[in-house]
């Protein structure tokens, strides 16, 4: 299918919007995304996840941890997967004269990969914090918040940590900028096609979100459990990491968990994928609806 994109948002104008439906829709799903990281790293720490034992013991507000970090997160993440990959779509537009599922899939892709190097700081804290409520008290880090997260990353381990598990993040986000962003563009022609909508009607927009969401949730799982694993190891007593790259970390849970181990959490982390893909997009459309009305 071929078709010409719209006429392009000013740059700020298509960057603003994209950062703020993510952090709006980080608002809605980030107790999910606390369960799913949870639940996928509670093997390592040997307690299986209980979530009404977490809820009786730690209150809902748990739930709630490392939530200024994930705001942080949306602010360049989102900003720039949504806001490049319509720079990118429309640049390339002009060189071939064309937009097709494609070109949504390279410019999505290329667009997820450069925003998640970009935000990779903030993956780091949003899911240590979210995680040291299960860790055993001495162990915990403590963090007092972003801030303090971030400095106290960089005085005790270095900059670099910030960029461990970067690669299955910067690989997710790959996956997500052609299975979430791409996809979801497509489908807006598809559906509105299909079901005669006006292509940025809220209806069409919704169904559009809700499918990529599933889509994007189940092919990105595993290396989202693979840099779960990564971002909030610590070495053992010899000094070394247990988990040092994607196919090691994916190999050694599925040999001594099994596959599905990677799926561990994933009705949290659909809830996530898809309620945030949802709230984004719709709040990202009615935000764009009043600027077009304003401007």
């Amino acid at each position: 299918m071929s078709s010409s994109p719209p006429a392009p948002l000013p740059p700020h104008i298509s960057f603003a919007t994209a950062s703020l439906g993510g952090i709006g829709g980080w608002c809605v799903v980030h107790p999910f995304n606390s369960i799913a990281v949870r639940s996928s790293l509670a093997s390592t720490s040997g307690t299986p996840f209980n979530l009404s034992h977490v809820l009786k013991n730690e209150g809902v507000g748990t739930l709630y941890k490392g939530l200024g970090a994930g705001c942080y997160r949306q602010l360049v993440y989102a900003g720039a997967r949504f806001g490049l990959y319509e720079d990118f779509r429309d640049r390339l537009h002009l060189i071939r004269g064309k937009t097709d599922f494609a070109s949504r899939l390279l410019t999505g892709g290329a667009a997820g990969g450069c925003a998640a190097y970009l935000s990779c700081p903030m993956e780091v804290c949003v899911v240590r914090m979210s995680n040291d409520a299960s860790l055993p008290e001495a162990e915990r880090r403590n963090y007092k918040g972003v801030y303090d997260a971030f400095k106290r990353i960089i005085s005790e381990e270095g900059v670099s940590t910030f960029w461990r598990g970067s690669t299955p993040f910067v690989q997710r986000a790959v996956m997500v900028g052609c299975f979430q962003v791409a996809t979801y563009d497509e489908l807006k022609n598809t559906y509105a096609r299909m079901l005669g909508q006006v292509k940025n009607s809220l209806p069409n927009v919704f169904v559009s979100a809700m499918t990529s969401g599933l889509i994007y949730s189940a092919v990105t799982m595993p290396l989202e459990a693979t840099k779960n694993r990564m971002a909030g190891q610590k070495a053992g007593p010899d000094g070394k990491l247990p988990y040092t790259s994607t196919m090691q970390t994916i190999s050694k849970v599925t040999k001594t968990e099994g596959f599905m181990g990677l799926y561990k959490g994933y009705g949290a982390y659909y809830l996530r994928c898809g309620g945030h893909t949802v709230c984004m997009f719709v709040l990202v459309s009615l935000l764009r609806e009043k600027y077009a009305l304003m401007a």
